[in-house]
């Protein structure tokens, strides 16, 4: 063999390996790469359920910190437009301050008109508008009146029973009419709203 030959054939050999070796490296570094970027994925995933599970965490503290005054809202607020409850419940305060009502009246209906089938949710809602500022929370306008004459202190304590009670707890207007013979006994009408929470 001539050394010439041996000489070409250990260059193209060591510019094969080399070429074997760069290929090779670039087959590693764009295995790396996709196994870098798959790793760098789920990390950033891990970090989001870990976020997740921490706001989790928090909102189901908040949830139990909360309830309590929840379940008050809801002994508050009543749920239903029992129109029947809220006229007993007006007819008892008026009892207790020893006032005899002549009518109490609610906002006209829509309901049971011609040609009309209303579904659940209508009859719910029926006669409620939306308080504004509060989602999921109705008005249901009540009207009182009284054309008997009554005493003054007698009227006083049936106005402060209204606005304690659960289902009355708004008077948003008040006419009276004083006996021109005895100045201290009077008839009224009252507006007063009924808030519920359905």
């Amino acid at each position: 063999m001539n050394s010439k030959r041996v000489y070409y054939g250990i260059v193209g050999l060591i510019v094969l390996l080399c070429l074997s070796l760069i290929i090779g490296a670039k087959i590693a570094v764009g295995k790396l790469s996709v196994k870098s970027n798959k790793l760098v994925s789920l990390q950033l995933q891990q970090q989001s359920l870990e976020a997740e599970e921490s706001q989790l965490a928090e909102a189901k503290a908040e949830i139990k910190k909360y309830q309590p005054l929840a379940d008050i809202a809801k002994s508050i607020v009543p749920q239903d437009k029992n129109q029947a409850e809220t006229v007993r419940e007006i007819v008892n305060i008026a009892e207790q301050s020893g006032i005899s009502l002549s009518s109490i009246t609610f906002a006209k209906s829509d309901l049971g008109a011609p040609g009309q089938k209303p579904t659940n949710a209508e009859l719910n809602l029926s006669q409620l508008t939306p308080v504004k500022g509060l989602s999921g929370v109705y008005q249901l306008p009540i009207t009182i009146n009284e054309t008997q004459s009554v005493n003054y202190s007698q009227f006083l304590n049936f106005l402060n029973q209204l606005e304690h009670n659960r289902r009355t707890a708004q008077v948003t207007d008040v006419a009276l009419q004083p006996d021109l013979q005895n100045p201290s006994q009077l008839s009224f009408t009252l507006s007063i709203n009924e808030y519920i929470k359905p």
